[in-house]
């Protein structure tokens, strides 16, 4: 006997409770067509993962409990379908917004009209992006339920990094695991998950499927990738990773040995296609395209807009933009001043060209020497300094704000990861904007990518859109004469190792310092990480693609004497 069961990876959007109940309806009927009699949603299908403090308004839970009636009702008609949905409940009027006292984050199985079980998560992180004590109290019982023959342990996503709840579901009768998840992407994470989920199944005994959300979520990404492990801990399907599928895996029962006899273990065999693993730079890539194209879809902009300087950093956001939106949907404006470079300027066009985007030059020079004109009698007697070069950026930044709000393309800022560590980037000049696409990528990450992308089009967009002069070309601001990045900054691969170092692994300083790192560069760096918290309060939110990234991993004082 099989049984053929569907994950729904699908993506979802946060509040849209008609539309999310509507997608889960959808693909669970064509699933029952196709002959699956298990539908597993990822965590939370029916309100978006994560919905914050949207679920501390009891007018939003009881939205979340309307839409499983409506799925439930729409479904009654298909005879033996169970679908599991991920859904908030307990909240009422009498529930103070800052208790979470009858709140549950719940996993229920609809079935024929009714739901026939019902699960509450155990295990709340409360870690990296992570809230949900916040938000929910933990459940304390295992949830097993039969599907056709087969006994179903339910789980959600934490549930099923410890030992207690496989193990109580196994206790309760289960036969075959189901995980129920929305796992925050980041580079390793797939591998991550695979290898926890074998130590459960090793430790039960069990097979096991995880079905995994896909989409992108203000600064989170969710890539999918669901898969499914056989009691023996190999893996036996997985789904393509960064897009919806309804992806099927068949459960069957094999003959009882004396081996096995009298156990509920090692008796599924689980089975399907197994999608190929993508390299560090595809996966992110597909990340990075994912998470520009559902803030700027599910948000509504019309489309993107950003400054093309001829640099590295704006090229990798024009190429990631274009790919998640079409070179139609994207708008570049050139800027020069009196510093930029020519081959900037053939460069920027060079790459407008290749990929078929409209490009504008708009000069900076008048407004520039408008402003020193009006500065003119307080700055007599000073020198040029840093205040000159942050004007030319503020002035940039007004002008890309003022073409967003008169037509609406969200601006998108191209600072990386280095950069926002170190605060080489200026308050409300390039870090204006509304979406900072490679905000946690490092600057030797930049390089790599834009090599990968030059040898790769996934998106069929164009062929090497990157011209080799930007990315061999020294980095530079170009807002004073012969200026580079290396000027001020340690070399990138010493700077971004100690960023990795102290901001995303919590080493000390002497630490890295024993490392092999000297001593001037560790203190340079860790000293302006403290120092430009201010101004890290102040960005755009981006794409978390790292385990720690500067927003909701990152909960630093701006105020703060503290040294490590």
């Amino acid at each position: 006997m099989t049984l053929k069961i569907c994950v729904a990876q699908l993506n979802f959007v946060v509040g849209d409770m008609a539309g999310n109940a509507q997608k889960i309806i959808d693909c669970a009927s064509a699933a029952y067509q196709d002959g699956a009699r298990l539908v597993l949603t990822p965590e939370l299908s029916l309100c978006g993962y994560a919905a914050e403090d949207l679920f501390l308004r009891p007018s939003f839970i009881q939205a979340c409990d309307d839409a499983l009636k409506t799925v439930s009702a729409a479904l009654s008609g298909l005879k033996g379908l169970h679908v599991v949905v991920g859904h908030p409940s307990g909240g009422d009027e009498r529930t103070r917004s800052v208790s979470v006292q009858r709140r549950f984050n719940m996993a229920s199985v609809v079935c024929e009209g009714q739901v026939v079980a019902s699960y509450a998560k155990r295990e709340l992180p409360n870690y990296q992006v992570f809230d949900e004590r916040r938000y929910f109290v933990a459940g304390d019982k295992p949830c097993v339920f039969d599907v056709a023959g087969t006994n179903v342990g339910l789980l959600i996503c934490e549930d099923a990094w410890f030992d207690a709840p496989a193990a109580d579901a196994k206790a309760a009768g289960a036969e075959l695991l189901a995980v129920i998840n929305a796992s925050p992407f980041h580079v390793g994470k797939g591998d991550e998950r695979e290898q926890a989920m074998r130590g459960r199944v090793e430790s039960t005994g069990l097979p096991l499927i995880y079905a995994h959300l896909v989409g992108g979520q203000d600064e989170v990404v969710f890539e999918g990738r669901s898969f499914a492990l056989n009691a023996d801990g190999a893996l036996a399907a997985r789904a393509s990773s960064f897009e919806v599928d309804a992806f099927t895996v068949e459960a069957t029962r094999e003959p009882a040995t004396p081996i096995v006899a009298g156990s509920n273990s090692a008796r599924i065999h689980l089975s399907g296609e197994v999608a190929e693993d993508g390299s560090l730079e595809a996966d992110l890539w597909h990340a990075l395209v994912l998470g520009v194209r559902d803030y700027i879809g599910k948000n509504g902009f019309p489309g993107a807009l950003l400054g093309l300087s001829g640099g590295i950093d704006s090229a990798l956001v024009l190429a990631i933009a274009v790919d998640a939106l079409g070179a139609d949907k994207v708008r570049t404006v050139m800027m020069p001043s009196p510093y930029t470079a020519e081959i900037s300027w053939v460069d920027a066009r060079d790459m407008a060209k290749r990929l078929g985007v409209r490009y504008d030059e708009v000069s900076i020079v008048p407004e520039f020497e408008a402003f020193l004109g009006s500065l003119k009698a307080d700055f007599e007697g000073t020198q040029l300094d840093t205040t000159e070069e942050n004007i030319q950026a503020r002035i940039r930044g007004t002008l890309l704000m003022a073409l967003s709000n008169k037509f609406g393309s969200i601006v998108l800022t191209t600072g990386n990861k280095s950069e926002m560590a170190t605060g080489y980037c200026t308050l409300y000049g390039d870090m204006a904007g509304g979406f900072a696409v490679i905000k946690d990528v490092a600057k030797t990450l930049v390089f790599k990518l834009a090599r990968w992308r030059n040898a790769h089009d996934p998106y069929g967009t164009g062929a090497e859109p990157i011209p080799e002069r930007i990315i061999t070309r020294p980095p530079s601001a170009e807002l004073r004469p012969d200026q580079t990045d290396q000027d001020s900054l340690p070399a990138y691969e010493v700077l971004d190792e100690i960023v990795s170092r102290f901001m995303e692994n919590d080493q000390g300083s002497d630490e890295i310092i024993a490392a092999g790192f000297e001593r001037a560069d560790v203190e340079k760096v860790t000293r302006l990480i403290r120092l430009n918290e201010y101004k890290r309060r102040q960005s755009p939110v981006g794409i978390r693609v790292t385990h720690r990234s500067f927003g909701k991993d990152w909960r630093y004082p701006i105020t703060n004497k503290f040294r490590a």
